[in-house]
């Protein structure tokens, strides 16, 4: 089936293709034919029930720096296209959580992935405390007794804002650390929400890794292990990537959160594991496909654009 796609994302042209999912995602949904416009979510719009955007009709190619090719803005209504990719990155901030409701007007009309609901009731850090059997200790508080507290039952912690994205503001307190209350200081000032506190993972050195889920199912797996002298494994803070297998432990991960994954309409997934403890669910924009097939896994953007014609095909055949 031929589909209408908009991809709502940050601008095309100043992305870097070796590794943006989004970008896979477009590659795949032309391939199979599909129409192509994209917007940033500052052209989101909505009067009344109706809700458009401004967007670009967009060939592409696995071209670095010629990547895209955009046509003339034309203005769409969001309920007459078949699909919208949500895939603009964080900060999840009052803008992304304002996109969420206004794309849920068009969500019972337009396959939405992931549903614009439960990416806003399900913030990654927040999100995984559903499984706290599955985590390490892990404290959501900005409260300087509760942290103390903590700190003194488990030692080494991690603390990092809660709707922290790409590894940023993420530090290892040590149970002593002269520098607690001064980083205490500091996360008081600049964020407005808790903050999490959790026991550090040692093993991180090992590496953390991203599994992707694909409407429950793991499908791919990377191993991010930090460079010399950081904690954080992101690869944009410089982390390497490398081909990994899922432990039996990972599966067991998998098993336990994919139905829930499945019945909030969270199609594309990516959740982290340190030495067998999930530490986060990534729901907004999760990344990941473009390494896993680089690394000689499979391309994913292929798992993913089947689940979406799957969901398509049983809406209509319900009459959605």
């Amino acid at each position: 089936m031929a589909l209408t796609v908009a991809v709502q994302m940050d601008p095309i042209q100043s992305i870097r293709i070796a590794g943006d999912t989004t970008f896979g995602l477009m590659l795949e949904a032309q391939a199979r034919g599909h129409s192509l416009y994209t917007y940033t979510p500052d052209r989101l719009s909505m009067q009344g029930r109706l809700v458009t955007a401004y967007a670009q009709p967009v060939t592409v190619q696995d071209v670095e720096g010629a990547h895209a090719t955009l046509g003339a803005p034309e203005r769409i209504d969001l309920a007459e296209v078949d699909v919208v990719l949500m895939r603009q990155d964080p900060p999840f901030d009052m803008a992304y959580v304002t996109a969420t409701h206004m794309l849920e007007k068009v969500a019972g009309r337009t396959l939405v992935v992931n549903d614009p609901a439960e990416v806003r009731n399900a913030p990654e850090k927040l999100f995984v405390l559903d499984f706290p059997e599955l985590m390490p200790p892990t404290l959501i508080s900005r409260d300087r007794a509760e942290i103390e507290a903590f700190r003194k039952e488990h030692g080494t912690v991690a603390m990092k804002p809660l709707h922290g994205h790409g590894g940023a503001a993420v530090f290892r307190v040590t149970e002593e650390d002269p520098n607690f209350g001064s980083m205490f200081d500091l996360f008081t000032a600049t964020f407005r929400e808790q903050w999490v506190v959790q026991r550090f993972l040692e093993k991180i050195t090992e590496g953390d890794k991203r599994i992707i889920l694909v409407d429950g199912e793991p499908m791919g797996a990377i191993n991010r292990v930090p460079a010399k002298g950081d904690i954080r494994s992101n690869m944009v803070r410089g982390g390497a990537a490398g081909a990994s297998d899922l432990t039996e432990r990972e599966r067991e991960i998998c098993a336990t959160i994919g139905p829930e994954l499945r019945r909030r309409g969270l199609i594309l997934v990516g959740i982290d594991v340190i030495d067998g403890h999930l530490t986060e669910i990534n729901v907004t924009s999760p990344t990941g496909i473009r390494t896993i097939k680089r690394l000689g896994g499979p391309d994913l953007a292929v798992s993913v654009w089947d689940a979406i014609e799957v969901r398509l095909s049983a809406r209509r055949s319900l009459g959605a």
